[in-house]
């Protein structure tokens, strides 16, 4: 299961070249309406809703904001959380780039809509339900912080029942589970002491396609940034690799 960081390290690459910023507060809001609504409103018994929470307050979202989010998915506070539902999108970027789109939406035909016009107008094309899925395996990845013993890390990983980690920078680490051990996981990592700075959900590629092409490259990074700017749109996740090199130039 190696390369499963290549896209974290590519996202990391790119952030260098385009100073990315962050989900946008209806990102986030909207994560914990879905949150609150598939499971209870409350955080201590929804480990999703604990999740989207911690990511909301790390972005700075203001503690009322995050409350008025959790009524609405519970029901409680009059607003559009209820007609929010997820919907994966799939497509093809430059060079035959697969690429998968989570989105949280109210309107299907605006998101759809929208979603083609960022393909088309950054040499891609929006695809049907399952034309790129099959290229991916989802799981649950733990993102760790500060790791300075990667023995006691590799124990604590094992001991969650983790399939395998990988150090993507400096003292950090992605460990990768079974979707269904990502909260058991998550807590085993913090009970050895772990300091963890995200649970996820994660599309995993199963290969990837190599960009060599500077043209092709700027399609492709501005196709996601694009997508990435829509608010319906939570994740997208790609098969790419990219050369340092290449990054630097662009940048």
């Amino acid at each position: 299961m190696a390369g499963h960081s290549k896209w974290a390290n590519i996202k990391r690459q790119k952030a260098v070249v385009d100073a990315k910023k962050g989900k946008t507060f209806t990102q986030l809001s909207r994560a914990i309406i879905v949150a609150a609504r598939s499971g209870i409103p409350d955080p201590n018994g929804n480990f999703q809703l604990r999740t989207a929470i911690d990511k909301a307050k790390a972005a700075g979202i203001p503690n009322d904001n995050i409350e008025r989010a959790i009524a609405k998915g519970a029901g409680t506070l009059e607003g559009d959380g209820d007609s929010l539902e997820e919907i994966r999108y799939e497509g093809y970027g430059p060079g035959g780039v697969a690429v998968l789109i989570e989105a949280l939406t109210d309107n299907r035909n605006r998101t759809a809509a929208d979603l083609r016009a960022a393909f088309s107008k950054n040499g891609g094309n929006l695809g049907e339900t399952g034309c790129v899925s099959w290229m991916f395996t989802q799981k649950g990845v733990c993102t760790v912080k500060g790791v300075t013993d990667e023995e006691q890390l590799l124990e604590a990983s094992l001991e969650g029942n983790a399939d395998t980690y990988e150090m993507t920078d400096e003292e950090i680490a992605e460990v990768f589970t079974e979707i269904t051990n990502l909260e058991s996981l998550n807590q085993t990592l913090k009970d050895k002491g772990f300091e963890i700075s995200d649970a996820q959900l994660r599309w995993i590629p199963d290969n990837y396609v190599e960009i060599t092409d500077a043209e092709q490259a700027v399609s492709l990074l501005k196709l996601i940034d694009t997508l990435e700017a829509l608010d319906d749109v939570q994740n997208v996740t790609a098969n790419f690799e990219m050369v340092d090199q290449l990054m630097t130039a662009m940048a």
